[in-house]
């Protein structure tokens, strides 16, 4: 397995240190965070680093809220909600929104939500990143502390200095970072497996879309249809549409739209007017009048 690209920042980090907005901006562009902890210290050290994290707007392990939200010009403040609200009521929801000088605006909750979670909303500017926390040093604890450590959730126990459950922190990073590797295929020719085109559900989505626009922007214009061979086809091949889900190893042959050559000589380079060539031939507009 090749190892995925990754950076070392130093934490924690503090408003008043060098190199913070460094460290954050780092931070905030990762697809996954790598928090490495030491499992013979106390446990409030993950607590400091996870506190410094929300502070900056970094959400770790969180779906974003289920909440739409738009401005509007007029039309006062629309306040909806599709189940009911425990943590919020109609009267802190304004004082929020006039906290923040929005008097025109729409609201729709469609998950119980709290008044952090709305806030984040309004910002608009927070990023949710997975975390994995990396517990080293487990040789200088009992077998019962490495179980307890090894049972919490996004957590696994690691021995720099041994060597110990390298290949399973791999394969965890692997699964939370959820890549997909899709192979490209030419027309009678084998797949390419030297270099596969990488998706993820975080950047873009995983659809014969998403791929097609990493290719190139043009390539949905030109898109007819695609052949796929791999698990996410019932059968080999099977004839999908853009909107298919595409999975790990995926063979994909991709067929673009063919422009005929007509007999007026333009050919592939054919526009889409349809206007006529000859001006003799274009419909007269009438004459103004005077």
């Amino acid at each position: 397995m090749k190892l995925l690209p990754s950076l070392r920042t130093p934490l924690p980090f503090f408003p008043t240190r060098s190199g913070t907005r460094q460290v954050i901006a780092v931070c905030k562009s990762a697809d996954l965070l790598l928090m490495v902890l030491d499992a013979t210290k106390p446990l409030y050290h993950k607590q400091i680093l996870t506190r410094e994290l929300e502070a900056v707007g970094i959400r770790l392990n969180r779906q974003p809220p289920n909440i739409y939200f738009k401005k509007r010009k007029t039309g006062g403040i629309s306040i909806n909600s599709t189940i009911p609200l425990t943590h919020l009521d109609d009267k802190l929801i304004q004082r929020v929104l006039q906290e923040y000088k929005l008097h025109n605006c729409e609201l729709l909750f469609k998950e119980d939500c709290t008044v952090d979670d709305l806030i984040d909303v309004i910002e608009g500017n927070r990023r949710y990143i997975k975390c994995l926390y990396v517990y080293n040093k487990v040789d200088m604890c009992s077998l019962e502390e490495v179980d307890e450590i090894a049972r919490w959730h996004n957590s696994i126990p690691i021995s720099c200095s041994l060597k110990l459950n390298m290949d399973g922190l791999l394969e965890r990073i692997w699964d939370m970072m959820a890549l997909v590797r899709v192979y490209t295929k030419k027309v009678g020719a084998k797949p390419d497996f030297a270099e596969p085109v990488v998706l993820t559900s975080d950047r873009g989505g995983t659809t014969l879309e998403a791929l097609c626009r990493q290719i190139h922007n043009s390539m949905v214009q030109q898109f007819k249809y695609a052949l796929v061979w791999g698990t996410s086809s019932k059968h080999y091949p099977q004839r999908c549409g853009l909107s298919h889900q595409l999975e790990d190893e995926d063979v994909v042959q991709i067929v673009k739209k063919k422009v005929n050559t007509g007999e007026d000589g333009r050919g592939r380079f054919k526009t889409t007017s349809d206007k006529p060539l000859r001006i003799a031939d274009r419909e007269k507009k009438p004459a103004l009048k005077t």
